[in-house]
């Protein structure tokens, strides 16, 4: 699977990893059962399968508060991206 997956233009033209670097290497090890790791590799992947989860059960049953939730969880989610864009290009290296 891996040999399929796209590389990351912008780490490639400019030298440094975007915000979503690691999601493909992530889901590929959440597919192996590697949940931790997929964690470390990408650390929003798992707010993300949930952000993606509402928004598929919002489109066959819309309830109360979906619109909240999702846009709680967006917010969440880019939080989590650019904390760790920031981590891993100023801090870590």
């Amino acid at each position: 699977m891996e040999e399929y997956m796209l590389p990351c233009l912008n780490k490639k033209l400019f030298g440094i990893e975007c915000m979503g670097c690691g999601l493909q290497r992530s889901i590929s090890l959440i597919l192996r059962g590697e949940f931790v790791d997929a964690f470390y590799m990408y650390p929003a992947i798992y707010t993300l399968i949930l952000l993606f989860g509402v928004i598929a059960l919002n489109v066959f049953k819309n309830f109360k508060f979906s619109n909240k939730i999702i846009i709680i969880l967006a917010v969440l989610n880019g939080i989590i991206m650019i904390g760790n864009f920031t981590l891993k290009t100023f801090i870590i290296n």
